[in-house]
């Protein structure tokens, strides 16, 4: 049996908080911390490779898995549908492995929900200011203006389920921000639910007490 069971870390937030760049920044941190790897239906972007930013795949073979009960986190984004491919994610905790997941709250809501829902630990990214969002997302250089203003008028629907989250922050410093992330992995590894072997050294401590009353 492993030491603990590994946690689905779920990191949500607008388009343009600092999700990517806290995710890349958490597994420098944890080079054993696994990202999940979304399947999309969607084109890759330049500078995308498949099978390392995302599983690209057909609209027909999206469909087919989530029918089959593969997917165990999926939505319609921007015209486009994303997902978690499950059994991968299900063999990496079982190893007591992590799985790092950068996703929107449908999905966040899909896996809390889900049969692993009890190894989830989910954490919202909150921006400093709309202005600030906004900026961000000019800043990157990804998106042409009218994508800009498609992912700026979804912001405050992502924004208004901050709620549903285990742990919220407001992103104003990328370090600081790091730094409580780490904080909070480590304390949520340790919770009960993760330690699979407690039962066992508690029963071994039950009969110890015994022999020695």
């Amino acid at each position: 049996m492993n030491d603990r069971r590994g946690l689905l870390i779920i990191l949500s937030s607008p388009s343009g908080a600092g999700k990517s760049t806290l995710a890349k920044r958490l597994r420098v941190w944890d080079p054993e911390l696994d990202f999940s790897v979304s399947a999309t239906t969607r084109s890759p972007r330049k500078g995308e490779v498949d099978g390392a930013d995302y599983h690209f795949i057909e609209e027909a073979e999206f469909k087919g898995m989530v029918a089959d009960g593969e997917m165990l986190e999926h939505a319609h984004v921007f015209g486009n549908f994303y997902g978690s491919p499950k059994g991968p994610i299900e063999e990496t905790i079982n190893t007591g492995r992590d799985v790092l997941f950068d996703i929107d709250w449908q999905g966040a809501q899909q896996i809390n929900n889900s049969a692993l829902g009890a190894h989830t630990l989910s954490i919202f990214l909150l921006p400093p200011s709309i202005p600030e969002l906004r900026n961000r997302l000019e800043k990157r250089g990804q998106d042409d203006a009218e994508t800009i203003g498609r992912r700026m008028e979804k912001s405050w629907d992502e924004i208004s389920h901050w709620g549903g989250y285990d742990f919220v922050l407001v992103n104003d410093d990328l370090d600081k921000t790091e730094e409580q992330l780490k904080t909070i992995i480590t304390a949520t590894r340790l919770r009960r639910s993760q330690q699979p072997q407690l039962t066992d050294h508690v029963r071994t401590l039950q009969t110890q007490f015994e022999e020695t009353s």
